[in-house]
């Protein structure tokens, strides 16, 4: 699918990848195995938004609430999150791809701090793209976060403004997402970047992230060149 260069293009492009397990429970297969393909999914999907010229990607890859699934599942998507950057930093850092954490990492396994920690210096003057990993996030909590950090700052509670906040959040010095695409039919962010969405156009297929391919991804970047961005203003009277 050809996509038109004389129409608005995404800088910012945000993917809440869901389906993994239904993808899986749908083969008869283990639901590690839905998380594996989903990794190679990721995969593909950063090397089109590469060759698409995107600025910013962030991928919805470990949610706060994700916490909650069983203690080997949890154990696998992080072995699988090591094993992932490991093999594609080369290719990353090859590339200009910058990666940057958004979440607490803090709580995150040892092995995957370290790698992250690593990775993000391999990567700190990629110039290309930057890549963001949402991992152990919460939107709520990095808006609380935010108001926090400002506050410790010495920052006043008057000089607040949508502005100043934006200092705070994780993707500081970063455009707000253009477009949210959310895989697998579910109709909700779920607590994503609920901040820098306020005018997010939002994207929804009923397609499971391991199935979503870079002409998925087309058909959905053509979708958001076709509508038209006012950003609350209207052309006529509303009433």
């Amino acid at each position: 699918m050809n996509l038109s260069p004389a129409t608005a293009f995404p800088r910012h492009l945000a993917i809440i990848m869901d389906g993994n397990g239904r993808w899986a429970t749908q083969r008869s297969l283990p639901r590690t195995e839905g998380h594996r393909a989903g990794a190679e999914t990721a995969r593909r999907i950063v090397q089109e938004c590469l060759d698409l010229g995107l600025e910013f990607l962030t991928l919805y890859a470990f949610s706060r609430e994700n916490w909650n699934r069983p203690a080997q599942e949890v154990g696998f998507l992080f072995d699988l999150l090591v094993q992932f950057i490991s093999r594609e930093l080369p290719d990353l850092e090859k590339r200009g791809v910058r990666l940057r954490i958004l979440g607490e990492e803090q709580n995150l396994p040892f092995a995957a701090r370290r790698t992250l920690a690593h990775a993000r210096a391999r990567t700190a003057r990629g110039e290309r793209m930057e890549l963001n990993l949402a991992l152990n996030y919460s939107g709520r909590e990095e808006i609380v976060r935010a108001c926090r950090l400002y506050l410790e700052a010495g920052g006043a509670p008057a000089g607040l403004t949508p502005e100043t906040l934006g200092e705070y959040l994780y993707t500081a010095g970063q455009p707000d997402p253009d477009l949210i695409i959310r895989t697998s039919g579910e109709l909700r962010t779920s607590n994503f970047l609920l901040f820098q969405a306020a005018y997010s156009e939002l994207y929804f297929t009923d397609t499971l992230w391991p199935d979503f391919t870079p002409l998925d991804l087309r058909a959905a970047i053509a979708d958001f060149q076709a509508r038209g961005r006012r950003f609350g203003a209207v052309s006529e009277p509303s009433f």
